[in-house]
């Protein structure tokens, strides 16, 4: 109750105040925090403070730090989304293909997942196929309200419940902190090790006490993957060679149902489950698949116009900001809001 009547600092508003000028002042900013961030809307939340104590800063700093962001916002904790929806509001509309602030998002529904097979039974494009979703763990803030005993508490309670899963999904914990250099080794050869986080989550104070209560979890068969405190409290992922759907779903399904059993998740009767980037709220599921476009990969406008028709993203295989490498794609779903996991 304290913290809630407390008011932002001055020195909190004078970083604020200098933050709108800046993004005023850059005729080249194309973010969706320059463009919804109007003096109303900055008058009407900058004095805001979340129960976490959460401000408006906290949310705008990396858009701010980096002009060339494409959304420019991240959440610190649940609450902001609902304090700040005038903020919040508009942006996600715009990234979401119009989920507005009347719109519901639906309860969670996995389906029938027995109706999906196999998108590629020859495997003449698809090279591997993987589905991941992001989850916060209730009562906790996001990143950069996140204190150091925060980051060690939560990654004991996700790495107890991490080491109860069984049958497929049993498999190791290896905490970042006094990770040995032939673990680190065998993560990078894997392709599972995360690095401290870019420049937008530096600026958006995420990275703070690395590495601290970070660490990954995978099973014997490397075909699910827990990355814990990276950029949301975790990131569920399944994944295999080829383009079997149908198993890769299922096994995310059954793995994010056993951690919820102990894991109470946050998440909004509007918006769905809650992570700290309002591009990923809803459903919170990316299903991507790398996949062999040579003829496309000669018209990359070509192939971004048939992708947004499609409402499908298309990054380099190394993820967002890197280029395709021999015409290998990763295709992925853009829409996660508004419709269920199984849609």
């Amino acid at each position: 109750l304290q913290r809630r009547i407390m008011s932002v600092d001055q020195e909190t508003l004078t970083k604020l105040e200098e933050g709108f000028k800046k993004l005023q002042g850059a005729p080249d900013c194309k973010s969706l925090l320059k463009k919804y961030l109007s003096k109303d809307v900055f008058d009407a939340v900058k004095n805001k403070k979340t129960g976490m104590g959460a401000t408006l800063m906290d949310i705008i700093q990396s858009g701010v730090a980096n002009l060339d962001s494409g959304v420019g916002v991240y959440a610190p904790d649940a609450e902001s989304y609902t304090m700040f929806d005038a903020l919040f509001n508009p942006i996600i509309e715009d990234y979401h293909g119009g989920f507005k602030s009347t719109d519901k998002h639906p309860p969670k529904n996995f389906g029938d997942v027995t109706t999906l097979g196999d998108l590629d039974p020859e495997g003449a494009f698809i090279i591997s196929t993987r589905v991941r979703c992001g989850r916060s763990l209730q009562g906790y803030p996001f990143n950069p309200c996140l204190t150091e005993a925060q980051y060690k508490e939560m990654e004991d309670k996700v790495s107890t419940t991490l080491g109860s899963l069984t049958g497929e999904l049993k498999g190791t914990y290896f905490p970042l902190t006094g990770m040995t250099k032939d673990v680190q080794q065998k993560l990078i050869d894997d392709h599972f090790l995360f690095k401290e986080g870019d420049r937008f989550l530096q600026h958006a104070n995420a990275c703070r006490y690395w590495p601290t209560g970070r660490g990954i979890y995978h099973n014997d068969t490397k075909t699910f993957l827990v990355w814990v405190n990276e950029e949301d409290h975790l990131r569920i992922i399944s994944m295999q060679m080829g383009g079997n759907l149908g198993e890769v779903f299922t096994r995310l399904t059954h793995a994010v149902n056993e951690i919820e059993k102990k894991l109470p998740f946050s998440h909004d009767d509007r918006l769905g489950f809650l992570t700290f980037c309002p591009t990923n709220l809803g459903t919170t599921i990316r299903a991507s698949v790398h996949i062999k476009l040579p003829k496309l990969a000669q018209n990359r406008v070509k192939l971004e116009e048939i992708a947004a028709k499609f409402n499908l993203q298309v990054r380099g295989t190394r993820g967002e900001h890197t280029e395709s490498e021999g015409g290998v794609y990763d295709i992925s779903n853009k829409r996660r809001m508004g419709l269920t996991e199984y849609d």
